[in-house]
């Protein structure tokens, strides 16, 4: 093997040893709850913007003059706690029990149950909230 062809493959696998280390963390950032408080929040708003699908949806509520995106389940989950696309349309008034960031100033809750007309959709059915 030549000189040159044994350095792209060193460098080659230095970068790609670099990359698998920081983007675990880069993934785990954000997803699961390590981003959020361990205190139980509740919300009230309406819905003025949606985004459903993978890897969660997002619902966004205008809450006084604030806004505050809500992460609620992947379509799965959704589906199983029986919380329908209609369910979450623009201009419906939702509660929402979760977990706010851990992050001073960001207004962003992960859905453990939401509240739409009287009925609880469990999102999470082994969580307490």
């Amino acid at each position: 093997m030549n000189s040159r062809l044994f350095q792209i493959i060193c460098l080659s696998a230095i970068f790609a040893m670099a990359v698998g280390t920081l983007l675990p963390q880069e993934l785990s950032a954000h997803h699961g709850w390590g981003w959020a408080t361990d205190q139980e929040f509740e919300i009230t708003g309406k819905i003025i913007d949606v985004r459903l699908g993978n890897p969660h949806g997002e619902v966004t509520l205008a809450v006084d003059s604030q806004t505050w995106v809500v992460e609620v389940g992947q379509p799965w989950r959704n589906e199983r706690a029986g919380l329908t696309d209609e369910l979450l349309r623009k201009g419906r008034t939702i509660t929402v029990h979760g977990h706010r960031s851990a992050k001073e100033g960001e207004r962003l809750v992960k859905a453990e149950r939401v509240v739409i007309d009287g009925r609880d959709y469990d999102l999470y059915p082994d969580r307490q909230s």
